[in-house]
């Protein structure tokens, strides 16, 4: 399974709220991410996801597991390379590459 990744990321879903809010949002994760704070903290206290609870992890996934842009996106990832906010039905995220 050489093709899998493992991935874990933060989700801010447009329930609720306006794109432009959930973006504004995820952006603001981004810097605080950028500026030293820890990804799976910030997962836990802020992504919209269930996966939140365990630091945003979503295990190991192929290619045709997740949503196209998601999928594109994680999979141009660097190990350890965070994302820009990756738009998707389900909001904003940001990705960061585990494995």
């Amino acid at each position: 399974m050489s093709d899998d990744i493992r991935a874990s990321h933060i989700l801010r879903n447009t329930d609720g709220r306006s794109k432009d809010d959930a973006l504004r949002e995820i952006e603001d994760l981004k810097a605080q991410i950028d500026d030293g704070a820890n990804f799976a903290e910030l997962a836990e206290e802020h992504s919209d996801c269930p996966s939140g609870s365990g630091g945003g992890d979503l295990g190991e996934f192929g290619r045709g597991m997740m949503v196209k842009p998601f999928e594109e996106a994680a999979f141009a990832l660097d190990v350890d390379a965070i994302s820009e906010p990756v738009e998707t039905d389900f909001g904003y995220h940001l990705i960061l590459r585990t494995a």
